[in-house]
């Protein structure tokens, strides 16, 4: 059973994603992260890519980030995010979803995003490809964070262009790494 961990939607059930494609985030792995980025944000806009059930950016608005953009390639998955929001009572102007490839998205994209969230499938393997877009189009706030989750045995640049690891959390086969902007 998929939840929300903490904030204001607390306990609530999230409907989960039946298909072979997607991986959820654990409970014990996003209360990790999330105690790892802080507990609680005063506002900010956030980006679920490869977004599943969307559990990963409801977390961090009902931890009070302000919006969250919602980003998946499948009907069948998108229909679910959909169907979490409602359930939820978040409103379109909070919680958005794209039908869209990740890739394109942030290629297309004019938001400049306070926290960025990428739990692509671990086979896709293209983490640098989303570092390079994400830097070059200057997608990152100047005091945003990116989330990378992957498998755990995959090494992951240190720093790219403005961007540096600042934390890195491994959990059972899970890896998060988290990037920021250089300080200047």
């Amino acid at each position: 059973m998929l939840r929300v961990i903490s904030g204001i939607y607390k306990s609530r059930k999230l409907k989960e994603v039946k298909t072979d494609s997607t991986r959820p985030t654990t409970d014990k792995n996003k209360e990790v992260l999330f105690n790892t980025l802080g507990q609680f944000f005063d506002g900010g806009k956030a980006v679920d890519l490869f977004a599943g059930s969307g559990a990963l950016g409801i977390e961090a608005l009902s931890r009070g980030f302000q919006t969250c953009d919602f980003i998946e390639n499948s009907f069948q998955v998108v229909k679910v995010i959909k169907e979490n929001l409602m359930s939820l009572d978040i409103k379109s102007d909070v919680g958005n979803v794209f039908k869209q490839d990740a890739f394109k998205f942030l290629e297309t994209t004019s938001n400049r995003y306070d926290l960025i969230i990428a739990d692509p499938p671990y086979k896709l393997n293209r983490y640098e490809d989303l570092l390079n877009i994400i830097a070059s189009r200057q997608l990152l706030s100047d005091n945003g964070i990116i989330v990378l989750e992957s498998e755990n045995t995959l090494s992951l640049p240190r720093s790219y262009q403005d961007l540096i690891v600042f934390k890195e959390k491994e959990l059972g086969y899970s890896k998060f790494t988290l990037y920021q902007k250089k300080e200047i």
